[in-house]
């Protein structure tokens, strides 16, 4: 989109803080004022300033008179609709904000530790907010209209969107932006009540000792955050590739190489799928493989990746518990084209996932590590192979709610599988106090997958 066709788009915000009429006036008097062919050789910073600065001349100029807090407003407010988002620019600035969702022009939530909340913005009209809608999706070079009324894009500051709109919207447009994920070291999320001081000690041995590693949770539950907290165990100097569908990962390592996928052009061509870019990275020469959510047939390739060389990969599965996390993993390597039998399926995962970090999002919002376990290849004593046997190492045992709602607990630590122990005295890597060995894994739970 053009400097002229962005700053001259019409809209007026009306939230009540200052005149609503004033917005359309005086951005078509700031572009009467300014250069467009000098603006557009500028930085987004510097362009910003000289808007705020030619439209501070101009309001001295010719009026209203305003106090100094309603020409700030004004003044932020027309340069917001020229270059930014306009009511929603005052919501990505603010760092407590995760997530926001506008139901409409007239409904704005947005989600603050966890909580989702009503917020006093709203659009004018429906037409500002599709122009809204229309501005964040042309920076992709995609449409929004109603032979393509679901929309899947990213800001070029890395927030996530989805917009859907009439008629398949019955409440109107909605608009729904995810933030970039701030980037938590271990040592943070433990500040935070994210898991301790001994599931860290594991998590680094883990790592190391090249453990394939399955970060699991619903929707929210922080899965990107910890996987990214995960990556910085990796040691320097290995290569390492990440897939991901929105690039959200920020990993610290000199030789990392990101690769995201492609939804399909405006004329439905071009598309390059998380599977394609699971294939291309197995001839990329990885180290290790990161992918930021399996959700389909790529979750074979993966699988095998895993299995046949690239030790020490990590992946996210949406699912609610560690077994399900399981049976979401086969369910997904069955969507591959390959037709794999499913004992061969069940095996595949046996051999390629080591452990499963179940998150879990509390009542009030916080988010922890709900459970670590870890596959037991050990052979069962009624010599039946039909079942994942999942060892709970670490598991958060809550207590019950007190008056305040807020979720209290302890995390309750279980001996380590004597064959994981094994792999990571071979690995050099030390078995933490709290998961010492004591001849037999604390919790072994078979997990029934036969079909019927």
């Amino acid at each position: 989109m053009s400097l002229r066709a962005r700053i001259g788009a019409p809209g007026t915000p009306a939230d009540g803080r200052e005149p609503g009429h004033l917005v359309p006036v005086y951005r078509a008097k700031l572009l009467e004022e300014i250069d467009l062919a000098e603006m557009s050789a500028l930085t987004a910073a510097e362009r910003r300033g000289r808007l705020e600065r030619v439209l501070g001349h101009i309001i001295s100029r010719e009026g209203p008179v305003l106090s100094t807090a309603e020409r700030d407003r004004l003044i932020r407010r027309v340069v917001d609709e020229a270059l930014g988002l306009g009511v929603l620019e005052p919501l990505l600035e603010d760092p407590s904000v995760t997530e926001i969702m506008v139901n409409g022009p007239d409904q704005v939530f947005v989600e603050r530790a966890g909580r989702v909340e009503p917020v006093p913005v709203r659009f004018a009209s429906h037409e500002q907010l599709m122009q809204t809608i229309e501005r964040i999706v042309s920076t992709v070079n995609r449409r929004v209209d109603e032979s393509n009324p679901m929309v899947d894009a990213r800001l070029p500051t890395g927030e996530r969107v989805n917009v859907i709109i009439p008629p398949l919207a019955l409440n109107g447009a909605t608009l729904t932006i995810r933030r970039f994920p701030r980037a938590y070291t271990l040592r943070e999320l433990i500040g935070m009540g994210t898991l301790d001081e001994q599931t860290l000690l594991l998590f680094a041995a883990l790592v190391r000792a090249k453990f394939n590693i399955v970060v699991s949770g619903p929707t929210g539950a922080g899965k990107t955050t910890l996987l990214n907290a995960l990556s910085g165990l990796i040691p320097e100097g290995e290569r390492i590739i990440t897939v991901e569908d929105a690039a959200e990962l920020q990993l610290q390592q000199t030789h990392v190489i990101r690769l995201e996928s492609r939804p399909p052009n405006v004329e439905g061509k071009g598309r390059i799928t998380i599977r394609d870019l699971v294939r291309n990275s197995l001839r990329m020469r990885p180290d290790r493989i990161i992918v930021g959510e399996v959700r389909g047939g790529e979750t074979l390739d993966m699988l095998q990746a895993m299995s046949t060389g690239h030790d020490g990969s990590l992946a996210t599965v949406h699912a609610n518990s560690a077994e399900d996390a399981l049976m979401r993993l086969r369910t997904l390597a069955s969507m591959s084209e390959v037709k794999v039998p499913y004992e061969a399926l069940r095996e595949q995962i046996h051999s390629a996932v080591d452990c499963i970090v179940q998150l879990a999002r509390s009542a009030d919002g916080s988010r922890r590590v709900a459970e670590v376990a870890l596959l037991d290849g050990t052979p069962r004593a009624d010599g039946r192979a039909d079942g994942y046997r999942l060892a709970t190492v670490c598991r958060f045992d809550a207590r019950p709610l007190g008056p305040d709602r807020v979720v209290r607990g302890d995390f309750a630590h279980f001996p380590l599988p004597e064959r994981a122990a094994e792999r990571l005295r071979l690995a050099d890597e030390s078995v933490p106090p709290a998961f010492g060995v004591a001849g037999h894994p604390g919790e072994l739970r078979i997990r029934e997958t036969r079909t019927r």
